[in-house]
């Protein structure tokens, strides 16, 4: 019979010794784990104790009256119907606050991404916030006598700041390096738009310098605000622009002499990715198969792109045209006429005789008629005659009034200011004491 471990010599030893280098092992593991549960240190000793903040307070007083705090982002979609039956929050609270004035108005609506703010006591709505604009905050409150609400301000800080860049590859690409947001650049697309064609006229070597405002909110940066001032240097050429806030509260851009930045006509009527066809005399038609006239200038665009009117007119036509497909004309006066083609659909308001404002939405982009791709034709004749939509000169929309000129210059003169560079420091060599 073989025997057991138990009598061989040494066995007890061994499991001792065992047993202490795992004990070891385990203690050493914990001391990793969780070095104050067992170490002494002088930060383990007691401290005088602390003041609560008024957040803390606050805190414990709600969840010492059973009130809770959600905050909800809005998605698409959303009411606040939706929101009160997801949450179990008490229906006719929310009738009682919609039949107060003018509060349903601040209350439906909701926008994606927005945050709501409720406190309720088991389903009973206690208080709401929503923040309605960048400056102002709808506030409810449940009183002994009902809901009371208000409408409190929300101040925030305008900075002045400049941003300056070079274009190397895209105005986006260099504009954001700059520190600009991509809604500001959109604006400053915007006011050099009728002078500068930023998808075909950029070069390397463009530059740009825009005053602007910052927006901050407790110390906070929120958002880019207006753009006060910009210089925009295309092909060697230097353009000016300049924000001025007339009586009637309209803000425009101007050229520093006063000027309207606007045009009577839009260069391009849509955004487009790229021109696929230019205005020419003789052109292979790619279906007709011969040289015909293209008395216009095809844009490639998704099918779908809204198209907008390039002036203030009324609708002299609209219907199927034949090669054209869909088609809109606008009669803008003085003999000029737009047309638009291959459209794959009008826009509601958009009927023969209808009147438009210059940018707005007449119909999308399509590849109706006799086209190989989606894109849209356009046509600008002046008395019957056509012309390069690309290279017609564009005639200026009002400019400033004679009588608000004064004030103009007085405005726009600091503005105008903030884009050139400082002065260089003067240096003066004190002489020495004889």
């Amino acid at each position: 019979m073989a025997e057991s471990n138990q009598h061989k010599p040494g066995w007890r030893g061994q499991r001792r010794r065992r047993a202490l280098k795992y004990l070891a092992c385990g203690a050493l593991l914990l001391a990793l784990l969780v070095p104050h549960a067992w170490v002494p240190s002088i930060n383990a000793l007691p401290a005088p104790l602390q003041q609560p903040t008024n957040a803390a307070v606050a805190t414990l007083n709600r969840v010492a009256s059973g009130l809770s705090t959600i905050v909800v982002v809005v998605r698409r979609n959303d009411t606040l119907d939706q929101i009160f039956r997801k949450l179990a929050l008490n229906l006719s609270d929310l009738a009682n606050l919609r039949a107060i004035g003018a509060t349903r108005q601040l209350l439906d609506r909701l926008m994606p991404g927005e945050q709501l703010t409720l406190v309720h006591r088991n389903g009973a709505l206690v208080d709401l916030q929503r923040n309605i604009s960048l400056t102002e905050q709808l506030q409810v409150h449940r009183a002994d006598d009902g809901f009371h609400t208000s409408v409190v301000p929300r101040p925030i800080e305008l900075r002045p700041t400049l941003a300056r860049g070079t274009i190397h590859s895209s105005l986006f690409e260099s504009a954001n390096a700059a520190g600009l947001q991509d809604g500001t650049v959109l604006k400053l697309a915007k006011i050099f738009g009728w002078d500068i064609d930023f998808v075909l006229d950029l070069r390397d070597g463009d530059a740009f310098l825009v005053s602007y405002e910052r927006v901050f909110q407790k110390g906070e940066f929120l958002q880019d605000g207006e753009i006060l001032a910009a210089r925009f240097i295309n092909q060697g050429r230097t353009y000016e622009a300049v924000r001025y806030q007339g009586a009637d509260g309209a803000t425009r851009y101007y050229t520093p002499d006063g000027r309207s930045m606007e045009k009577a006509f839009l260069r391009a009527p849509l955004e487009f990715t790229r021109v696929s066809s230019v205005f020419s005399a003789a052109r292979f038609h790619p279906i007709l198969n011969r040289i015909r006239a293209h008395q216009g200038t095809d844009y490639a665009a998704p099918i779908g792109t809204p198209v907008h009117a390039a002036g203030a007119g009324h609708i002299s036509f609209r219907g199927w045209a034949g090669g054209y497909g869909n088609e809109v004309q606008i009669d803008h006066g003085g003999g000029i006429v737009t047309l638009y083609g291959h459209l794959s659909r009008f826009a509601p308001q958009t009927h023969l005789g209808a009147h438009v404002a210059q940018g707005d939405t007449i119909a999308y982009v399509g590849m109706t008629g006799l086209a190989t791709g989606p894109h849209l034709h356009y046509e600008y004749r002046i008395n019957g005659r056509f012309q390069d939509p690309q290279k017609v000169k564009l005639s200026d929309a009002t400019p400033i009034d004679a009588t608000l000129r004064p004030a103009f210059l007085q405005q726009s003169a600091p503005l105008l200011a903030a884009l050139e560079p400082p002065p260089p420091a003067t240096v003066t060599n004190k002489a020495s004491a004889p």
